[in-house]
């Protein structure tokens, strides 16, 4: 995986000359759970089906040009790996925040499955 080709492809865009910013999320395997228990790694499962209709929804909004997201998934993550990219283009900045904010939370919530690894 690798965050910088995700932004390389998007400056080769046919519609590159509309963007003023890209935004860029970087998921990492954290050392511990939301409850504080220390985390060996993790795995996540993506339903591709609900990841492509977020994305073919979220383009769709006022100002995006294109959303570009790479997960790890079905492998087993350790501590400190990448889990996800995600990287919105869009006009300006009102615009792009909001749908990397609402695409990485639809994401989390309606498309990915992870399971932690304890310690």
């Amino acid at each position: 995986m690798n965050i910088q080709g995700l932004v390389e492809t998007i400056k080769k865009h046919p519609d590159y000359n509309k963007v003023g910013m890209i935004l860029c999320h970087n998921g990492v395997v954290r050392s511990k759970s939301r409850d504080g228990r220390k985390v060996s790694g993790l795995k996540i499962k993506v339903d591709h089906k609900k990841l492509q209709q977020v994305l073919n929804e979220n383009k769709k909004r006022s100002g995006i040009i294109e959303i570009l997201v790479k997960i790890d998934d079905n492998r087993s993550l350790s501590v400190g790996d990448d889990i996800m990219f995600l990287v919105v283009a869009g006009d300006i900045r009102d615009n792009v925040i909001i749908v990397l904010h609402d695409v990485l939370n639809a994401i989390k919530t309606t498309v990915t499955t992870k399971t932690e690894f304890f310690v």
